[in-house]
């Protein structure tokens, strides 16, 4: 199995999309609960400037050096990673590319045939990458999950990559 896949097409640039490292990746989200929740507009700037506010503050409060509370939140967090079933947002990537202004269709190629999605729709799909702390090697590198978790029982598997038409 390939992990390496690519969004090409109708863009300014080719992305290359390298699954096993977003386990390190901020943006990632937690699959067990995320279709759970209401889904309002996403603001990953503001989303940021509030965690780097929350820290400043706990710095002025307790001080830099992490008191023991701190510790067992960043233990809790490794232990997350290990187990946990992840996905991320597959906008920032497709942004990136910077795709054409008559795009108008995603396809996404697996080896189960071609699945084509609206240009609109793309923005919001969720790309799985680990299922209870692993890898999806069976039947991955990554699983498609539209936006309003409308597939979740049954996501597009062995995924090898995107075109942009």
């Amino acid at each position: 199995m390939e992990t390496i896949m690519t969004i090409s097409g109708k863009v300014k640039y080719t992305i290359t999309l390298e699954p096993s490292v977003w386990i390190f990746d901020d943006r990632r989200i937690d699959l067990t609960t995320y279709f759970l929740t209401k889904k309002g507009n996403y603001d990953s700037l503001e989303d940021y400037t509030k965690s780097v506010s929350k820290h400043w503050d706990r710095e002025i409060m307790e001080g830099a050096i992490y008191p023991p509370t701190l510790k067992t939140e960043k233990k809790f967090e490794k232990e997350k990673v290990l187990t946990g079933t992840f996905g991320i947002p597959f906008k920032p990537f497709l942004a990136n590319s910077e795709p054409a202004d008559d795009a108008h269709t995603l396809v996404i190629h697996s080896t189960d045939g071609e699945y084509e999605v609206p240009f609109e729709s793309a923005f919001d799909l969720i790309l799985a990458f680990s299922d209870t702390g692993k890898p999806l090697i069976a039947d991955g590198p990554v699983h498609v999950y539209f936006g309003d978790g409308s597939n979740q029982q049954d996501p597009i598997k062995n995924v090898s990559g995107f075109t942009v038409k």
